[in-house]
């Protein structure tokens, strides 16, 4: 971040009233509460947050760093970036025109997300119709919901959504961007839950069988700050009268909250979805408590954006967790958010003597863009959006080849 926009990451500190890193990890821990760090009403709030993206997009100066603070000027057009003058906005525009109406979108998703953890969104949904293997994307999920004109309306004229556009700084958009704003957030919140459910479909895993445990490795804040034990109910639509599905995120920035709960030893409800936490590395809560066995072996491993393809995460961490996840031969998915991190996350595996069975595009990837934040004016990411599918080791053989080998001796 700094590389692009030098002192970013201490201007963000300081407009959430931190004095350094430290005091961010212990908000998050829940250490230090919301209001010791100054924000007083939603006003502030919001701009706070926009605050964090206040630099020049052409020559990435910070308002400090100029003469008159306060000459930066957004965009109008995406109410996205900013432009310390009209000669930077000038010299950006050939770069910034393939990229401002994405940024529209990003600008007003970033707000809208807000609702989320108002409890506004995501919408209700119910089981589904039709089989999972008949579901092959986001076009046949909103289809199954049918009308959803009842439900966003709700969202829409709903006390929190007034609330944010009175605070925002920004102009309410038009009914018909805020509906589609509200649906690509939804899908986020909705990506994690039916990413672990293609997860089991790929592997043959179905819970209404039986029981299954799923363990999310490398779950930190983005997975556990203020998530609920009803935010992965939607496995229990996409497999309605399921046997019971246990999901324990496993991570070393897992935060306090309600699903900061030990794993389970026996068997779940039926038709529920029981979510727990562990804060440490996986390979230390496999033999803290699955050796132990205070919590179940695994039926599949997923990982969202593990990130492991950086050195220096997996030295510290990742190495022995995917040897961990090769030599007990665990079926595991994780998932990228482009082609490149994929492309070095094959390397790595392949390095690791790894079977790969598959990789490739996630028909459940969210909808919502992203921007990287220090340097908007490049194609944006999307969450989950590649996946790559391993068990075992090279060596090993698949269900497959085994019975393809059994029918050889015959």
């Amino acid at each position: 971040m700094d590389a692009n926009v030098p002192g970013l990451s201490q201007v963000i500190l300081h407009k959430l009233n931190m004095k350094d890193y430290g005091d961010y990890r212990a908000a998050l821990e829940g250490k230090r509460p919301g209001a010791a760090f100054g924000i007083r009403s939603h006003k502030e709030m919001f701009q706070k947050m926009e605050d964090t993206f206040k630099f020049c997009t052409g020559c990435k100066k910070l308002p400090g760093s100029l003469s008159a603070p306060h000459s930066l000027r957004r965009c109008k057009r995406c109410q996205n970036v900013y432009y310390c003058s009209k000669e930077c906005q000038r010299e950006d525009w050939p770069q910034h025109k393939k990229f401002c109406k994405q940024l529209r979108l990003v600008a007003i998703d970033r707000l809208v997300e807000w609702l989320v953890f108002t409890g506004d969104i995501p919408f209700p949904t119910a089981d589904w119709p039709r089989s999972v293997t008949e579901v092959g994307g986001w076009e046949d999920w909103f289809f199954m919901q049918g009308d959803l004109g009842p439900r966003l309306d709700a969202i829409l004229t709903g006390r929190h959504m007034g609330i944010l556009w009175a605070n925002a700084g920004k102009p309410r958009p038009e009914e018909g961007e805020l509906r589609e704003s509200v649906k690509r957030v939804a899908s986020e919140f909705l990506s994690r839950p039916l990413t672990l459910g293609l997860g089991l479909r790929l592997f043959g895993l179905d819970p209404r069988g039986r029981p299954l445990t799923v363990h999310l490795v490398g779950a930190s804040h983005t997975e556990t700050l203020g998530a609920q034990p009803t935010d992965l109910d939607e496995l229990s639509h996409m497999f309605p009268a399921h046997q019971g599905l246990e999901v324990v995120m496993v991570g070393p920035e897992v935060v306090e909250g309600p699903v900061m709960r030990p794993p389970l030893r026996a068997l779940g409800p039926r038709r529920k979805v029981y979510i727990s936490c562990y804060k440490g590395l996986y390979h230390q809560f496999w033999e803290e408590l699955v050796e132990k066995q205070e919590a179940a072996r695994p039926d599949l491993v997923v990982g969202f954006h593990p990130g492991f393809h950086a050195t220096q995460g997996l030295s510290e961490g990742w190495l022995p967790t995917l040897l961990l996840l090769r030599d007990y031969g665990i079926p595991s998915l994780f998932t990228v958010y482009n082609e490149q991190e994929l492309k070095y996350s094959l390397q790595i595996l392949a390095e690791l003597e790894v079977r790969v069975l598959d990789c490739g595009v996630n028909p459940f990837s969210s909808l919502k863009p992203e921007q990287v934040q220090s340097c908007p004016n490049k194609p944006s990411v999307h969450c989950n959006a590649q996946y790559v599918r391993f068990q075992g080791a090279v060596d090993d053989l698949g269900p497959q080849q085994e019975e393809e080998e059994e029918e050889e001796k015959i």
